[in-house]
């Protein structure tokens, strides 16, 4: 999983997923006072930005979801 976007017109900029990231990866855009992704290839995929988003305003993708591969395999 990733964060795939963070929709622009449910976001209010509340700022609660730029606290929530413990890998610093949102951010806030300075004049359009919206939350934007600036750092993905820092994301842990822990999904925190998602979860506690008020406004359900982030989409998260599983574009890099990595299979776990197990010894029998």
């Amino acid at each position: 999983m990733a964060i795939k976007i963070i929709d622009p017109d449910l976001c209010t900029g509340c700022k609660i997923c730029v606290l929530s990231c413990p890998m610093d990866v949102i951010r806030m855009e300075e004049i359009e006072k919206k939350a934007t992704i600036k750092y993905l290839e820092d994301c842990t995929v822990c999904g925190w930005c998602a979860e506690d988003c008020p406004e359900d305003a982030i989409i998260i993708t599983l574009e890099k979801y990595l299979p776990i591969i197990g010894s029998w395999e």
